[in-house]
């Protein structure tokens, strides 16, 4: 596993754009002997592990895409791909799959039922590889689907996952405000779209805070404010964009009506024009509570590495995973990572994991299949 996954951190693809890394995977399971298909909605692979003996087909899914950040750790299997980096643990995913089917490979005429092991293109960037793989076709014969990501700010030998709602829904959004730019001495003359857009960003951030009910949960976050060129010189324009995060399926269409209704207002009051984008992204990921309560089960009972499985609040991340909990029974869940006493957090430059947490995965993993197999 571990020479898997260093190989992979050192040659990283963005999505979309996974073409080596797929190969490199459909390969593998050559080897192996196992069946695959490739370019499964885009650059999906999916092997086929057929036992001996009847039983359900469960698919256990890993995602392979990498970002587009600098690699700034200082370690030999740095990313040699300069900007591209796996900063989000795709590439243990990758490499727990790939040990756990050569492992599997083995008892195959002990195996009841069929595995399906679901390598997944494009997680990081919606519209995902998740939905186009299901619109392919590809899982309608699945009886079930686990998954699980390496998570770099839990323990290693601890398991997390929810009965309910477990990642959040993520949305996009991009607001331009026109207003009239001119010299910075005479700004009676203007429109400033830097102050109007700083009004803006105040008033959005009312939204959660006044608009949303407290018990639910909610996040408006704006990461980027563009306007001006010189010192001397009033903007005419500002780019604002951010992201909406939410739980409750029925805060989406709210919190888009609430950002329509304020920025129009604050662009009518202060004479400018504007335009405002938003993208649906990823729904909420929603467990299934039985799938779940087995997760937890087989954690605490079948795997001498986990010392805690537990149940948490949602993270405000969000997955394309989602996706196959919409079509078939299931669960996700994180499995520790962690690194160092100070871990730095998924998406960082010098983001990496504890190594030790791969077969905790896999192990997990397989356990869940075999578990469902016996559940009526």
């Amino acid at each position: 596993m571990v020479h898997i996954r260093r190989h992979l951190h050192q040659y990283p693809e963005v999505s979309f754009q996974e073409t080596k890394t797929a190969a490199f995977i459909a390969n593998y399971y050559n080897e192996l002997g196992i069946p695959c298909d490739t370019n499964v909605g885009g650059n999906g692979v999916i092997a086929t592990l057929k036992g001996k003996k009847a039983g359900k087909t469960i698919a256990l899914r890993a995602d392979f895409d990498a970002l587009p950040i600098q690699d700034e750790k200082d370690v030999p299997y740095k990313s040699k791909v300069d900007g591209v980096m796996h900063a989000c643990g795709h590439d243990g995913h990758t490499a727990t799959l790939l040990i756990l089917a050569k492992v599997m490979k083995e008892y195959q005429d002990q195996l009841p039922g069929t595995i399906v092991f679901l390598h997944q293109h494009a997680e990081e960037y919606a519209p995902g590889g998740a939905k186009p793989i299901i619109e392919s076709g590809a899982i309608d014969h699945v009886d079930a689907v686990f998954g699980t990501h390496l998570w770099a700010t839990t323990p290693v030998g601890v398991l997390q996952t929810s009965k309910q709602a477990f990642m959040a829904g993520t949305d996009r959004f991009e607001i331009i405000i026109q207003g009239k730019g001119g010299h910075g001495a005479y700004p009676h003359e203007t429109k400033d779209a830097i102050v109007i857009g700083s009004h803006l960003i105040t008033q959005l951030q009312q939204i959660v805070s006044r608009r949303v009910d407290p018990l639910d949960t909610a996040v408006v976050t704006v990461g980027v404010f563009e306007a001006g060129e010189a010192f001397n010189v009033i903007a005419d324009k500002a780019k604002i964009v951010g992201t909406v995060r939410y739980i409750n399926p029925e805060l989406q269409d709210k919190i888009i009506e609430d950002m329509k209704c304020i920025i129009n207002g604050v662009c009518i009051s202060s004479e400018a024009t504007y335009s405002f984008n938003y993208v649906k992204g990823y729904p909420p990921l929603i467990n299934h509570a039985k799938e779940a309560e087995l997760v937890l089960r087989i954690a605490e009972k079948d795997i001498e590495d986990i010392y805690k499985a537990e149940e948490i609040n949602p993270s405000m991340a969000g997955e394309d995973f989602a996706y196959y909990l919409m079509e078939k029974p299931g669960a996700f869940f994180f499995t520790g990572a962690q690194k160092h006493a100070d871990p730095y957090p998924h998406h960082h430059p010098k983001f990496d994991i504890d190594e030790r947490s791969m077969p905790i995965a896999a192990k997990t993993l397989i356990q869940a299949y075999f578990a469902y197999q016996e559940q009526e």
